[in-house]
């Protein structure tokens, strides 16, 4: 809801600071004093074209600021504003500012964050419907008419949309599977061919880790064998080493008791021996080890060749290829089993198409019911609004099947006819502006509180009538405003000005020759005043002034 309004430098306003309510407003003034410029200057701030015509002369810039109640969270334009970084404070007003220069440079900003002008103009399409010559928005984009009918049939639009997301993501495995498996069938000899191949080379994980130690060890092997032989032959027979370290020990221990220091040296003449039989031991170990045989080391880098070459070939490490193995072995066998599976996808969106048809079958149905109530709502409003030749339809349309969505399968469009035997058209196809509005308003009032903007302008919407028919207009303002809408509305009616919780008048003054546009908010003497002017034209009467009295009373 539009809480304030101030203007600063735009054509005659010099200066200007405005409160608003919730309720019906009404603007009164003479022709001339310049109410549209009112709603440029709004229009400024909602994101319409910047023209530098509207600064007012002698001044460098002219300024907007609007303040509006901030949106609810969890609605479209909090969601609009968070995906923006636009910064919501608690408790704090949506601020709107936009700044124009002499030169037609604009600057739009959002509580005080620069942001563009389309954005300015996406986030005003949430606050504000302007009805008249200004009208650009609202219901005279059929893009918003479907959700318009939802919302009046109360259709849960979500089951739909989910059998939509459901439908369209079985089609997509469908689609990948045929893409995979029509890939596979290109490279079927490739496929068969090398899978035949690994499977006869069998690789295993760690096997080219194993291959090339088993290799290195036995180089080694052949490089010392010759030494390791001449080591190993201290060791061996009677003249060995350890055999005569073993017969000195003998000898020793006859003798050991004699003295001291023989007992100490049999001691360490045996430690000698079991070392020497541990060095013997690891020796032979160590020959086994590194034995070097031709045929074992010709094999191990045979295969460690095959293992290297099959890896380069592919593209991969070689303990990588016990998996491509399984690899491309099941895209071989895909190929084998691919009618099986592509079977289950398909059956699997004729399952979810089904599933989507009947969801949005019977949302069409609703719809079309709520379009019938929708349209007899409707065509009882014209007739008090003095456009009781008029027809309005509520065109609900299957589109191709190509164009089916989450929405549903229905192009929705609000159509009317202004004479009998006239063709429906569009809403914007009418040429009068008034009657226009007063169509706008009928159905406003048949929709009630069903979606749209909280913030409601009608610009002269009883345009060319009176009596009966500008009091029909007042009261059914007065009835869309107390749906939990604010209508600010501009008019020349004493009938419709009656009707508004607040009233504003817009008068022109001048000094020598700087003329200023001015707008001040009216008491209930100042309302009573104001309708008798607008009811008895230049000269204020006293019959006026009690017919007046007698509408505000009416109220």
């Amino acid at each position: 809801m539009l809480t304030a309004l101030s203007i600063a430098n735009i054509v005659l306003i010099e200066r200007l600071d405005l409160d608003f309510e919730a309720g019906l407003g009404v603007l009164t003034g003479e022709t001339g004093a310049g109410k549209s410029i009112l709603l440029d200057a709004l229009g400024l701030a909602l994101g319409m074209r910047a023209d530098s015509a509207l600064v007012r002369q002698g001044a460098d810039k002219a300024q907007v600021t609007a303040s509006f109640t901030p949106p609810a969270p969890g609605t479209s334009l909090a969601a609009l504003l968070a995906d923006n970084e636009i910064a919501l404070e608690a408790g704090e007003p949506l601020l709107i500012r936009r700044a124009l220069k002499t030169d037609g440079g604009s600057r739009a900003f959002l509580n005080d964050q620069p942001c563009s002008a389309a954005l300015l103009r996406e986030v005003g399409g949430y606050l504000v419907e302007i009805h008249g010559q200004h009208d650009d928005r609202g219901l005279l984009v059929p893009a918003g008419h479907r959700a318009l009918l939802d919302a009046y049939a109360r259709a849960d639009t979500a089951a739909v949309a989910a059998a939509h997301g459901a439908w369209r993501g079985a089609e997509a495995r469908l689609e990948a599977a045929k893409a995979a498996i029509s890939e596979a069938e290109r490279d079927r000899e490739w496929l068969e061919h090398c899978v035949a191949e690994l499977r006869v080379l069998d690789p295993r994980p760690g096997e080219d880790a194993e291959l090339a130690e088993a290799r290195a060890t036995m180089q080694k092997g052949e490089r010392i064998a010759g030494d390791l032989g001449t080591i190993l032959e201290a060791f061996e027979g009677s003249d060995g080493g350890p055999a005569r370290l073993r017969g000195a020990a003998r000898r020793l221990d006859r003798l050991a008791g004699d003295h001291a220091l023989l007992a100490e040296a049999l001691a360490s003449l045996d430690r000698a021996i079991i070392d020497a039989d541990e060095a013997e031991t690891k020796l032979h170990e160590a020959a086994r080890a590194l034995e070097y045989d031709p045929d074992r080391l010709e094999a191990a880098e045979t295969r460690l060749f095959e293992l290297r070459a099959m890896a380069r070939k592919h593209g991969v490490q070689p303990d990588a290829l016990a998996e491509l193995t399984g690899d491309l072995a099941a895209r071989l066998d895909a190929i084998e089993g691919g009618s099986a599976g592509l079977a289950k996808l398909e059956a699997a969106v004729a399952e979810t198409a089904a599933a989507y048809t009947h969801a949005a079958t019977a949302l069409s149905d609703q719809r079309r019911k709520a379009a019938a109530r929708l349209d007899a709502a409707v065509a009882g409003e014209l007739a008090p609004l003095r456009l009781d030749a008029a027809r309005f339809q509520t065109l609900v349309e299957r589109l191709p099947a190509e164009r089916w969505g989450a929405e549903g399968m229905d192009r929705v469009e609000y159509l009317i006819a202004t004479n009998p035997g006239a063709p429906f058209a569009p809403l914007a196809k009418i040429a009068s502006g008034g009657e226009l509005s007063r169509f706008i308003l009928a159905l406003k009032v048949a929709l009630a509180e069903e979606g749209g903007a909280e913030t409601i302008i009608f610009d002269e919407i009883d345009r060319g009538v009176g009596g009966a028919v500008a009091s029909a207009i007042g009261e059914r303002l007065a009835r869309l405003a107390g749906a939990g809408k604010q209508l600010l509305a501009v008019t020349h009616s004493p009938q419709v000005a009656a009707k508004g919780a607040s009233h504003f008048v817009i008068a022109k003054s001048s000094e020598g020759i700087v003329t200023r546009t001015g707008v001040r908010a009216l008491d209930p003497p100042g309302r009573r005043e104001e309708i008798a002017r607008m009811l008895s034209g230049a000269e204020v009467t006293e019959e006026a002034r009690a017919q007046a009295e007698r509408l505000l009373e009416v109220v």
